[in-house]
């Protein structure tokens, strides 16, 4: 599949490469079918609201005042595992291992094939190198020594999941991207071969050696440049391989379709659910940890219930919420509803089956460790008369 916009004035030739490409010719026409897209946008299964709700003034002093931005950040040096190349190319004993490499960058290593989720490698999640969210810790592994990849799959195209610099780095790999629909002209813009992109729509899915790798529906927004067109899908992940499955949710806020995505796709030997980066100002595109957990029970249903691994958290400060409170918020929803939940420090790998990492690393380099309280999730019946929308 090609198609993106050429340059065609001027101003086009100001345009920073990170912004990207907009999708045109064979690529746009696509989009037009699809049954996700209607009156010039794509369209989220609920309704939601992108914008911050409320007072923008309410917003500004919450996120930009300094005891604010104190709590937004550890109070010491993250404790990165010092995970080897030599550890990754040993193989997982049961047959899965999952490597958090911060935010929601995960290695997924199932039934002998190797995934990369929203791999962003860049020290800041921005279309410039000197402005914009910056790491608080450092990649926990070289790109380099990652090891052979059989398919990097993306879960839309922002910043803090697409970043132009790690995309580079892997296409001169000839690797495999998944991608929704519309993310690939930003890859082929970058230099990713069309010939090493599949686009998938909602329920598409696609083979790679052994594994089989389905878009399923999320609550959230597109967009890189100043214009935003929402001419590109967002989509969260399930991956299947012979004897194992995974469930990777990018950025979505909670809505009733986790069920189906579960009864559809599931049971999941692990989900790895967005629970940082929330806030009242934007409800609806981000879920609280207690919603991530939702989600996780959903995505679950009546069976053996897998293990849920909290990511977007912990490396971008993107929220007015303190630091450690997505992970605190996890671990207590956890225990609440008997879930398991991993809590590993970015770059330590572990396998769902075995015994998995607790230590609550966070709490010494947290500025005021608090312990939070499960609050009550929403339930499913809130969005279920919710009208669809963009």
């Amino acid at each position: 599949m090609t198609g993106f916009r050429p340059k065609s004035s001027p101003l086009d030739a100001l345009r920073p490469a990170a912004f990207g490409a907009d999708p045109s010719g064979e690529r746009m026409e696509r989009i037009r079918r699809s049954p996700n897209f209607a009156d010039g946008v794509f369209t989220n299964p609920v309704a939601a609201d992108r914008t911050p709700s409320g007072s923008l003034l309410k917003f500004l002093p919450t996120y930009f005042r300094k005891e604010e931005r104190a709590r937004r950040t550890p109070a010491g040096n993250v404790p990165v595992h010092p995970t080897t190349i030599a550890d990754l190319a040993v193989p997982a004993a049961s047959g899965l291992r999952l490597t958090w490499l911060g935010h929601s960058s995960v290695l997924a290593e199932i039934d002998g094939h190797r995934v990369l989720f929203d791999p962003v490698w860049s020290e800041r999640c921005s279309p410039f190198a000197f402005a914009g969210p910056r790491r608080l810790h450092p990649v926990p592994v070289p790109l380099a020594e990652i090891g052979r990849l059989d398919v990097v799959v993306i879960s839309h195209d922002h910043y803090d999941h697409l970043d132009m610099a790690t995309v580079r780095a892997l296409a001169r790999t000839g690797v495999r991207f998944a991608v929704p629909l519309g993310v690939g002209a930003h890859l082929e813009h970058w230099g990713v071969r069309p010939d090493r992109i599949t686009e998938l729509d909602w329920h598409e899915s696609t083979v790679v050696g052994g594994l089989t790798l389905t878009a399923t529906p999320a609550r959230h927004f597109c967009g890189r440049a100043l214009r935003n067109t929402q001419h590109t899908l967002w989509a969260s992940w399930v991956v299947a391989g012979p004897e194992h499955r995974v469930f990777h949710s990018g950025d979505t806020g909670y809505f009733p379709g986790f069920t189906d995505i579960g009864a559809q796709y599931g049971p999941f030997d692990a989900t790895m659910v967005q629970i940082g980066a929330y806030s009242e100002f934007w409800p609806d595109i981000h879920m609280t940890p207690e919603e991530g957990m939702r989600a996780h029970l959903d995505l679950q249903g009546e069976a053996a219930r897998g293990v849920m691994l909290p990511i977007h958290w912990g490396t971008f400060n993107l929220a007015p919420h303190s630091w450690e409170e997505p992970v605190e918020g996890s671990v207590a929803a956890g225990q609440h509803h008997g879930a398991r939940v991993a809590t590993p420090r970015p770059g330590q790998p572990f396998e769902p089956a075995g015994a998995l990492p607790s230590d609550p690393w966070w709490r010494p380099i947290a500025l005021h460790p608090v312990t939070v309280r499960p609050a009550p999730v929403r339930e499913r019946a809130d969005d279920a008369e919710a009208t669809v929308g963009a």
